[in-house]
C-alpha cells in the first residue's frame, strides 16, 4: 500500500503542468537535441551548451520541478519556501544562451579539426515549451600531411627531441585537433622537466600550422618560444641532496630561505651521516636505517633534475608504513645558481603501534554469523619499515537446514591467530645486490592457525608461506611468487554419524578428499601487465593476467630419497599425512573501452585449467574452480553453477559444485549518470567442468563436442556508486541459459522468473 501511494504521488508529480509559473512572452526549456555529421559523441557535445532543461527521472519526468510548482506564490509562508528548495525552478529559454550555445560548438568543431564548420539552431515551440534543436556541420576534417619538430632558439632541446625513441602522439593522416596538439605540449613539456630543465612549462611550447594547401590538409610544426634574455633555457644538475628523517611535523624546520633552523630542539644532538653520495641527519631517534633510506631515494647527485624521479622517491618512500608524510624541495644552489640544485627530502613518521578491534557481521550462502577479532600491527619493527601484524580471530555460524541429517546443519564456531612479517625488500639468499635493494620490492613470511569445531567434526589448519612481489617496467608489470606455501589441513576427530553417513557412504571421493587430513605444499607466479589509462576507444585500458602454480614437488622429493608409506587410498605420505599433486594455471584479459566520458564498454575472458596428477585422484576442494557470484556469471549465486549440466542436490551441495577446468566472457556497458551514479547492463557466459569423469559429478566433465551446449548464459542490469575512494557496486543478474535444466528446459530468456535471478554486492569493477 505504500509503495503504491507513493508511486501514485511521482506520477501526480508529472502529471502537474510544468509551464504553471512561466511568466507571460517567456517558454519553459523543455530539452535539447544534438543533431552533427562528426565522429563525436552526442553526449560529449552536451557539455558546451550553455543551457540545460530541468532534470528529468527516467519514466517520471521532470519530478523536482513539479514539486516546485506544488508551492504557493505566496514566499512568506514557510511551507512554499520549504517545497520550492525541495524541487527546481523552470529553466526559462534564453534566445542569447542558445546563440552562445550554438557559437562554443561550433567552436568545439573547429578545435577537433572541421575548421568549416557550421552551427545552426531550430526551434520548436508547443504551447509554452520550447525544443532546441543544434544542427552542426563539420564538412570534411582536416589532416596533418606532416609533423615536423622546428626547434631553433635552443640546440641542446632540439639535440634532446631528435633522441626521442618514443614516437609523437601526432603522426601523418590524424586529425587536425587542438586536444591532440595540447597532448604533445604536455608530453613535450614532461621531456623537458625530467631532462634537467626544471622550470621548463608547457606554455613554452607552440605549433606553427600551414593550413594553405587547399586540400584539407596541414602542414605542423613544433617549435618552442626563446628564453626571455635571449640565452638558453637552464638546464640543472642535482648538486647536494640531504634526507631529514624522523621529525615529527615540518614545523620543525622552520628556518630562513629553505635553511635547516639547528638550533631546533629536534636538532640539538642531529646526527648527519653521508651514504652513497647524499647527507642524512636524524634527530634524537634513528628512525630509518641508512640502507632503508638509501634504497627508497632515486635522487643522485650528479644527476639532471627529473620530475619522475621526484615523482619516484616520493612512491617508493609512501608506501613505506613507517612514514606518515614526504615532502621534497629544491632550490637553486649557492656554488652555482644557474646550473645546480640542492633538494632536500623529509620523512614524518607514522605511528609505530597500530591496534584493531573489529565484530563483523557474516552471510555465508544465507548462513548468518558474527566474526571478532583483535588486531596488533607494528610498523617499524627493526627501523627498515618492517611491519609485524598478529590478529587474533574467531567466528561463530549460525547454520541454517535440518539439523538432524544434514551434515550442514550445526551451528558452528572457529577460532584462530594470523601473524605476518613484511619487509620492503627481497630476503633471499645469493641474490645481486641490485635486485635485493629495489624499491618496489617486498617479502613477507606469515604463519596461521585456525580451529574449527561442529557438532560432527573438528577441522585444524595450518599455514607457513614465504610470497615475493615485485614491480617492473614503471609499475605495469607487476609480479608475485609464493615461493612456498604449506597448507597442513587435520581432521583430530569426526562423529560417527557424519562418517558413516558421509564420509564412508558409496565411497564418496570427492566428500573423502574435502574432509581428509591432507598436506598442499604449493608454490605459485602471477604477472599482471596493465596498461595506462586513455579515454578513447582505440586505446583501451587494459589488462591481461596470467598465473601458475604446482604443488607436491617437495613432498615427492622427500619421499623419494627417504621412502614413504602408503595409507588405504594407495596415496604416500609424509610423516603420516597424504600430500595433493596437482598443476595449475590461469589467464585472464580485461579490457574497457571509452567512447566518451559518459559511455564505456568493458569486456572480459579468461580460462583456467587444473590437473591432479600422482599422488592426488583430485585437486583439494580449496584449488579447485567454482562458477557463479558477483565476480563471475552473474546469473548465479556464489558457487552455485557446473560443473557442466550437474544439477545440484539441495542446499549444501556445494562440495560437488567445483572443477579442473573454467572458462567465463562478460561484456558491459557502463553509462555514467552523474558524477556519484553509474548505470551498467551485462551478460555473462561461462562455466566449470571436471577433466575427469567424476561419479559423484554427472554431467560435469568437458566433452569438446559437447561443452558449448553447458555454457551457462546471463543478463542483467547494475547500479554502481563512485564515492571516490571506493566504488560500491549492486548487480542483479537473470538466467537467460540454465545448462543444469534438462535439454528441453534450458532455455528460459523468456521466462523471467524470481527463483532465476541473483543479487550481488561488490566493491569494486567486476573486472
Amino acid at each position: 500500500m505504500k509503495k503504491f501511494i507513493l508511486i501514485s504521488f511521482v506520477l501526480i508529480l508529472a502529471a502537474c503542468d510544468t509551464t504553471k509559473n512561466i511568466p507571460e512572452g517567456h517558454f519553459l526549456l523543455d530539452g535539447f537535441r544534438i543533431e552533427h555529421d562528426t565522429k563525436n559523441a552526442a553526449s560529449d557535445l552536451a557539455e558546451f551548451v550553455r543551457q540545460h532543461p530541468n532534470s528529468t527521472i527516467p519514466l517520471f519526468g521532470k519530478v523536482r520541478l513539479g514539486i516546485y510548482n506544488l508551492a504557493g506564490q505566496d514566499t512568506c509562508k514557510w511551507i512554499n519556501r520549504v517545497i520550492q528548495k525541495l524541487g527546481q525552478s523552470p529553466v526559462l529559454y534564453s534566445p542569447a544562451q542558445t546563440v552562445v550555445s550554438g557559437a562554443q560548438l561550433k567552436k568545439q568543431l573547429n578545435n577537433q579539426g572541421y575548421l568549416n564548420a557550421g552551427a545552426d539552431t531550430v526551434l520548436k515551440i508547443k504551447g509554452r515549451k520550447i525544443f532546441v534543436t543544434y544542427n552542426l556541420r563539420g564538412g570534411i576534417p582536416y589532416r596533418i600531411r606532416n609533423y615536423e619538430y622546428a626547434i631553433g632558439a635552443d640546440t641542446a632541446m632540439s639535440r634532446i627531441m631528435s633522441k626521442m625513441p618514443v614516437k609523437p602522439l601526432l603522426d601523418k593522416g590524424d586529425m587536425f585537433d587542438m586536444g591532440m596538439l595540447e597532448e604533445e605540449r604536455l608530453r613535450v613539456n614532461n621531456i623537458m622537466r625530467n631532462a634537467g630543465y626544471s622550470t621548463f612549462s608547457k606554455e613554452y611550447v607552440y605549433f606553427k600550422a600551414d593550413t594553405a594547401l587547399n586540400s584539407h590538409e596541414v602542414d605542423l610544426y613544433l617549435d618552442i618560444y626563446p628564453n626571455k634574455d635571449s640565452l638558453p633555457y637552464p638546464r640543472y644538475k642535482l648538486d647536494s641532496v640531504t634526507v631529514i628523517s624522523g621529525i615529527n611535523s615540518i614545523d620543525n624546520l622552520a628556518g630562513i630561505g629553505g635553511q635547516i633552523n639547528t638550533s631546533r630542539r629536534f636538532f640539538r644532538n642531529a646526527d648527519t651521516a653521508d651514504y652513497r653520495g647524499f647527507k642524512i641527519i636524524r634527530g634524537r631517534n634513528n628512525f630509518l636505517r641508512n640502507s632503508s633510506i638509501g634504497r627508497n631515494n632515486y635522487l643522485k647527485k650528479g644527476a639532471y633534475y627529473s620530475d619522475r624521479n621526484i615523482t619516484r622517491t616520493y612512491e617508493a618512500y609512501s608506501k613505506m608504513g613507517a612514514i606518515k608524510q614526504v615532502n621534497i624541495s629544491t632550490r637553486p644552489s649557492p656554488k652555482d645558481s644557474t646550473g645546480l640544485l640542492d633538494a632536500t627530502i623529509m620523512l614524518l613518521p607514522a605511528n609505530t603501534h597500530w591496534f584493531k578491534a573489529g565484530l563483523d557481521g557474516t552471510n555465508t550462502a544465507g548462513d548468518i554469523g558474527i566474526a571478532p577479532s583483535v588486531s596488533y600491527q607494528h610498523q617499524n619493527l627493526f627501523n627498515g619499515s618492517e611491519q609485524l601484524s598478529i590478529k587474533l580471530k574467531g567466528a561463530y555460524e549460525f547454520i541454517s537446514g535440518d539439523k538432524s541429517g544434514d551434515a550442514m546443519g550445526s551451528n558452528f564456531y572457529e577460532y584462530g591467530i594470523e601473524t605476518g612479517l613484511n619487509f620492503p625488500q627481497f630476503l633471499f639468499p645469493w641474490l645481486k645486490k641490485a635486485w635485493r635493494e629495489q624499491p618496489s620490492a617486498s617479502t613477507r613470511f606469515s604463519v596461521s592457525l585456525n580451529n574449527q569445531r561442529r557438532q560432527e567434526y573438528t577441522r585444524q589448519f595450518f599455514n607457513l608461506g614465504v610470497n615475493y612481489s615485485w614491480t617492473t617496467k614503471r609499475n605495469r608489470l607487476q609480479h608475485g611468487l609464493d615461493l612456498l606455501d604449506v597448507n597442513y589441513i587435520r581432521m583430530p576427530w569426526v562423529s560417527g554419524s557424519f562418517r558413516t553417513n558421509y564420509l564412508d557412504s558409496a565411497n564418496n571421493v570427492l566428500l573423502r578428499e574435502s574432509y581428509s587430513d591432507k598436506l598442499v605444499a604449493r608454490t605459485a607466479y602471477s604477472i599482471t601487465l596493465v596498461n595506462g589509462r586513455r579515454f578513447t576507444a582505440l586505446y583501451p585500458a587494459y589488462s591481461l593476467r596470467f598465473s601458475i602454480e604446482t604443488a607436491g614437488a617437495l613432498p615427492h622429493f622427500a619421499t623419494t630419497i627417504a621412502g614413504a608409506k602408503k595409507n588405504e587410498y594407495a596415496e604416500k605420505e609424509i610423516l603420516g599425512v597424504a600430500y595433493a599433486e596437482y598443476v595449475k594455471g590461469s589467464i585472464e584479459y580485461a579490457a574497457t573501452f571509452y567512447f566518451s566520458k559518459k559511455y564505456s564498454l568493458a569486456c572480459r575472458i579468461g580460462l583456467g585449467l587444473a590437473q591432479p596428477y600422482g599422488n592426488s585422484a583430485v585437486l583439494p576442494f580449496e584449488r579447485r574452480f567454482f562458477a557463479g557470484g558477483a565476480n563471475s556469471v552473474r546469473g548465479w549465486s556464489t558457487r552455485s553453477l557446473g560443473p557442466g549440466s550437474y544439477k545440484r542436490q539441495g542446499t549444501s551441495d556445494f562440495v560437488n559444485q567445483v572443477g579442473d577446468m573454467k572458462l567465463e566472457f562478460s561484456i558491459e556497458n557502463r553509462m555514467k549518470i552523474s558524477d556519484l551514479f553509474e548505470f551498467a547492463q551485462f551478460i555473462d557466459a561461462g562455466n566449470i567442468w571436471t577433466l575427469i569423469n567424476y561419479e559423484e559429478q554427472p554431467g560435469g566433465q568437458f566433452k569438446l563436442g559437447s561443452f558449448y551446449k553447458e555454457i551457462g548464459l546471463s543478463y542483467g542490469i547494475g547500479l554502481r556508486m563512485d564515492l571516490g575512494f571506493l566504488l560500491l557496486r549492486f548487480d542483479a543478474g537473470m538466467k537467460a541459459y540454465a545448462p543444469e535444466k534438462d535439454q528441453a528446459d534450458r532455455f528460459i530468456l523468456f521466462r523471467p522468473e524470481l527463483d532465476n535471478m541473483a543479487w550481488h554486492f561488490g566493491i569494486g569493477y567486476p573486472f
